[in-house]
């Protein structure tokens, strides 16, 4: 028994040598170790659409130019659906396309050109709103992502959703 507790101290102290100096060879596999979990970290990722620091700006992309990029739909009856259909024309030297479309609030919708855009040809961006339980001043954002630079374009609506009460016309 006492030789079992002897061997068993023993095996302890040796496995939990913590002044062990490193091995030949583990540096170097540690270094790889280190770059790829560096790398793992810090990924880089290519987007043609963004542009480096040390990048210029792709001077053939495409870009997205409104004729308005802010609407004011004034006073809108409580519980209806109001629409606006903005314009953009392609001022870039290549084919402008769409990926997406993103509203702030889900009571705003848009709608778009799904074909590609040619240099020089328009397209439209529909936006409807549905004051359905609004009431008050509302602001709403609609972020459109496509092939520009910058890739994001934001477009803005507005209004004031009149109360139900209040909608009606006193006679």
């Amino acid at each position: 028994m006492k030789y079992q507790i002897i061997l068993a101290a023993a095996l302890l102290l040796t496995a939990c040598n913590r002044d062990k100096t490193a091995e030949v060879g583990t540096e170097g596999m540690n270094a790889a170790a280190n770059a790829a979990s560096d790398a793992a970290a810090n990924p880089t990722i290519d987007n043609p659409n963004v542009v480096s620091e040390n990048e210029a700006p792709n001077p053939n992309a495409p870009v997205m130019k409104f004729t308005e990029a802010e609407f004011d739909f004034g006073d809108i009856k409580a519980d209806s659906k109001v629409h606006h259909t903005f314009t953009f024309t392609n001022t870039g030297k290549s084919p402008l396309l769409i990926e997406d479309a993103t509203a702030s609030c889900g009571c705003t919708t848009p709608s778009w050109t799904k074909a590609p855009v040619l240099p020089g040809g328009q397209g439209t961006m529909e936006v409807q709103f549905d004051s359905r339980g609004k009431h008050g001043i509302i602001s709403k954002q609609v972020a459109v992502r496509a092939n520009t630079q910058p890739n994001i374009t934001t477009i803005l609506i507005k209004g004031n959703v009149l109360d139900a009460a209040k909608g009606a016309n006193p006679l």
